[in-house]
């Protein structure tokens, strides 16, 4: 019996010491390297055609009670301008949004006063908002040999976009971040933690971020358009291009603005219904930056009357 039981594990041990001998052959991918890295810069740009809003950050105040003072000036409140920053730069981070400078406007027009050049650009829609809440919190459980410590700190930003022309306020969200920070000891050995001022900041970003998702998600509510540049023979020039999700064989409509008629109900202004005029396909772009890039596109039906009257825009057929 044991002669048969050392016969049956040597095979095994000599299977699990088995090495393989054939070494691994190198494939030439069926596809190109030039059309995969073709490929995944399409997968890089966006899906959807999206509108970029021209938009400023304005007024950003602490309207809580943490951090505020009859000593504190209202100009050096530390929480709002904070909030205000990072609002501005979570904004140009999502590639959503063109952001234009307000805070700090001053010193924008002081250096372009330098350079002799003032050509600001207006915004679509200015951004306010403020600092809704926000406290810290401190736990933890206390054993026979071990402690735990825990800190908490939380914020909730609210925040409005209103229409620089009419002074509507047609959107709002509301922001809620957390952060916390453990210690403990077993003992008398551990960690103990003193207070963590980083809270504060990571509180507020997590605030910040939870909002800029709401904001992203509800730009894409907007139905693209752009405007026309100039009209050459059969050729159209128009505002944006790939970092706007334009594609080369992209077919797009040129239509005409309704009238605007002003509301007695309402007392704003409704524009009636938009005729289409044209057809065109985009054929290649122009333009180093976001702000300056363009598509050459081609009249496929219809015309485009000239002088160009400001009523025109291009949207999606």
């Amino acid at each position: 019996m044991k002669k048969h039981v050392v016969l049956m594990v040597a095979p095994l041990l000599l299977a699990a010491c088995a090495t393989v001998s054939e070494k691994p052959v190198a494939h030439e991918a069926p596809i190109p390297q030039a059309q995969q890295v073709q490929a995944q810069e399409s997968v890089r740009m966006p899906v959807m055609k999206r509108y970029k809003l021209k938009v400023a950050v304005g007024r950003f105040t602490n309207e809580t009670n943490y951090g505020r003072s009859l000593l504190t000036d209202a100009e050096l409140d530390r929480i709002g301008k904070q909030a205000s920053d990072m609002l501005t730069s979570r904004l140009v981070q999502s590639g959503q949004f063109i952001v234009l400078e307000r805070p700090d406007l001053n010193k924008v027009t002081w250096e372009q006063e330098i350079a002799r050049d003032t050509n600001l650009v207006g915004a679509d829609t200015l951004i306010i908002g403020s600092v809704t809440e926000f406290g810290r919190s401190v736990g933890g459980k206390v054993g026979f040999l071990s402690s735990t410590k825990v800190q908490t700190a939380k914020a909730k930003v609210d925040i409005r976009f209103v229409d620089v022309k009419t002074s509507h306020a047609y959107f709002s969200a509301i922001g809620a971040g957390e952060a916390n920070t453990e210690s403990g000891e077993v003992a008398g050995f551990g960690s103990r933690a003193a207070y963590d001022a980083t809270l504060n900041d990571r509180a507020i970003a997590a605030a910040i971020s939870d909002v800029i998702d709401k904001l992203v998600s509800k730009l894409s509510d907007r139905k693209w358009k752009t405007d026309v540049l100039e009209v050459k023979d059969r050729q159209v020039f128009i505002s944006g291009g790939r970092t706007q999700g334009l594609k080369v064989g992209d077919m797009l409509a040129v239509m005409e603005a309704g009238d605007a008629v002003k509301s007695r109900q309402t007392g704003f202004e409704i524009m009636l219904p938009p005729k289409k005029v044209a057809t065109i396909r985009v054929g290649g772009f122009f333009g180093e930056t976001e702000t300056q890039e363009g598509s050459i596109c081609e009249i496929v039906e219809g015309s485009i009357p000239k002088p160009l009257s400001p009523k025109l825009f291009v949207t999606e057929p």
